[in-house]
């Protein structure tokens, strides 16, 4: 008898636990489902409330539906953080790599509304009619601003490096200083790329000092081409010679031998009129001699995810007629935001236009104006907040231990920094800091003003949110 009443008790407690369908119906989760599907939150719901059937099992009070909704938010954001956002990057990294390296504008988008939204000519010829290569007139606006011959555009830079050699160095060796053997992002080695194109490494030099007589007493009859990697996401100071490629060129025309400079991070605006140091710039590169230079277009150029060859058109005829320059060409939307991107240079409409000219080029006084100002609107709604002197990196793999000063928004918040990080990342949009002993900082430098105001709100929320779980 009791046991009947018990599993009668029980069975009417679970009887208050929400149906999925109430679940999914209910308000707190719409906007959700609005935005990703029923289909996706419904298996989400399912789990939460079948859990909370073996926590009642085990004696717990049932959930209101409000809480069963908190936990189905948790668990899609554990489940589906992945999902590409947008996120407001307060980190002081420009070309942050996990967020995407270069952003783009709105005008960039308004721009692009009309080919984009329908057909383009991506590979037609609108004179006579017929096919034609893509990216042929990217290219060509690639050309004038290098000072190269010709231009390809491939989706990466490692494809780039990758393309080059195996066409041009296949079964043959590639000569390159021991100090310029770097590893780029993702874990990605100038060896690995070299072996896997079929190329033979021959190491000249030292870690920190090669010259000239060093590359030409390795050349021999299997000597493919001349080599040189710059170190654009490391630097190395004190006892040390690099070969320019100046150098490298008179020596490639003595031996008939081509000269290859992988760049990394590309560059066509002069650092050294925004306080960082001189960055060499692909036009330079091309005048003092180089066959080809190849670069991202993700980086200091940017724009998206591509990687450029650049140099003389013996040399990319070869590879852009190999049939492995088709398996890494880049699709309509690249080449359209590229062509965009490439015209505000063309225009000198860089500084305005591109977003990380923006905020690189951007008045350190402006920046100071910026973060007074935020800390004045957090202080008015009782959030502490300080400034702070600090440095923005310039990130990416570019321009290794140059920063840009700037004025750092210290906020102390009312739980851990980490908890209060995670809070801000839950937010819509994302708000990412970076952690500093108590502190949660913002670098204003690496995000728009137009976020300004949007970022007190959002932290206003975060400190709201904490104040209310608390009571």
């Amino acid at each position: 008898m009791a046991n009947n009443i018990e599993k009668n008790n029980t069975n009417l407690i679970l009887s208050k636990i929400p149906s999925v369908e109430e679940v999914l119906q209910s308000p707190p989760l719409q906007p959700l489902i609005i935005k990703y599907s029923k289909k996706l939150f419904t298996p989400l719901v399912r789990k939460v409330v079948a859990e909370e059937r073996k926590n009642i099992l085990k004696g717990n009070s049932p959930p209101t539906i409000n809480e069963i909704c908190r936990q189905v938010k948790i668990s899609f954001h554990r489940e589906y953080q992945s999902l590409l956002q947008r996120v407001i990057n307060g980190t002081g990294v420009i070309l942050h790599t996990n967020l995407g390296r270069a952003p783009f504008s709105k005008e960039i988008f308004s721009e692009l509304e009309l080919s984009l939204s329908d057909y383009c000519n991506l590979e037609y010829n609108l004179i006579e009619g017929k096919r034609e290569e893509r990216g042929a007139g990217v290219e060509k606006l690639l050309t004038i601003l290098s000072s190269a011959e010709k231009a390809l555009i491939v989706n990466n830079n490692s494809a780039a490096v990758f393309l080059i050699l195996r066409i041009l160095a296949k079964n043959k060796e590639v000569i390159i200083s021991r100090g310029e053997l770097v590893q780029i992002g993702g874990g990605f080695r100038i060896p690995e790329i070299l072996e896997q194109s079929g190329a033979h490494l021959r190491e000249v030099g030292t870690t920190n000092q090669t010259f000239v007589k060093d590359y030409q007493e390795a050349i021999n009859e299997n000597t493919a081409l001349l080599l040189k990697v710059h170190q654009s996401n490391f630097k190395m100071n004190g006892f040390t010679h690099t070969v320019k490629v100046k150098e490298l060129k008179e020596l490639g025309k003595k031996f008939n031998l081509p000269v290859i400079m992988d760049l990394g991070s590309g560059v066509f605006l002069p650092t050294e009129k925004f306080g960082l140091q001189h960055e060499p710039m692909v036009q330079e590169i091309i005048k003092e001699g180089a066959d080809i230079v190849c670069f991202s277009t993700d980086k200091l150029l940017g724009g998206p995810q591509g990687g450029a060859i650049c140099g003389r058109k013996k040399y990319l005829a070869q590879i852009g007629n190999h049939p492995l320059f088709r398996t890494l060409r880049v699709d309509k939307v690249t080449l359209n935001i590229l062509q965009t991107v490439l015209l505000y240079y063309l225009k000198d409409e860089a500084l305005e236009k591109i977003p990380i000219w923006k905020m690189i080029s951007c008045p350190y006084e402006k920046i100071i104006s910026r973060s007074k100002l935020i800390i004045r609107n957090l202080k008015k709604e009782n959030i502490p907040a300080v400034l702070k002197k600090g440095e923005t990196t310039i990130g990416g793999g570019a321009l290794p231990g140059q920063n840009l000063r700037t004025k750092l928004v210290c906020i102390t918040p009312p739980e851990s920094v980490e908890d209060f990080a995670r809070r801000l990342r839950f937010s819509n949009p994302s708000l990412l800091g970076r952690k500093e002993k108590e502190y949660f900082i913002l670098d204003p430098r690496t995000f728009s003003p137009n976020y300004d105001r949007v970022v007190v709100n959002l932290i206003k929320t975060a400190f709201l949110k904490q104040e209310n779980e608390g009571k």
